[in-house]
């Protein structure tokens, strides 16, 4: 399947070797909050940041989820207290992914800094 919007910019998607739509669907909400997060981190000195993702679903149809676990890493100069303020408030205002979501979907954030979860 190929997906093209509206600008002609193309996604190939492949249900059988690649990603199923609702790992698309995770990846997403971790690409779109990863963006506000690098946008408020611009003035800390940190090289890399990243997120993993997991999340649970429904048995029965339609399997949709019912809590997505995000923890974020951050490798560089920046205060815990800030990457969580910047984070919660994408979820809470800016990442239009998942704003998108049914409100019933808990989603937990934890943040590591260089490797630490203090």
């Amino acid at each position: 399947m190929v997906g093209t919007n509206s600008n002609g910019q193309s996604i190939e998607m492949d249900w059988d070797d690649g990603p199923s739509p609702m790992q698309l669907t995770l990846q997403m909400i971790g690409a779109c909050s990863l963006v506000d997060v690098v946008i408020g981190l611009k003035d800390r000195n940190f090289t890399e940041v990243w997120v993993e993702i997991n999340s649970t679903r429904r048995e029965e149809s339609p399997r949709s989820f019912t809590s997505i676990e995000m923890e974020y890493h951050i490798t560089g100069e920046v205060p815990k207290l800030l990457a969580e303020r910047i984070i919660h408030k994408s979820h809470e205002k800016y990442c239009s992914v998942s704003n998108s979501l049914n409100p019933s979907i808990k989603i937990n954030c934890t943040v590591i800094i260089n490797g630490v979860n203090k």
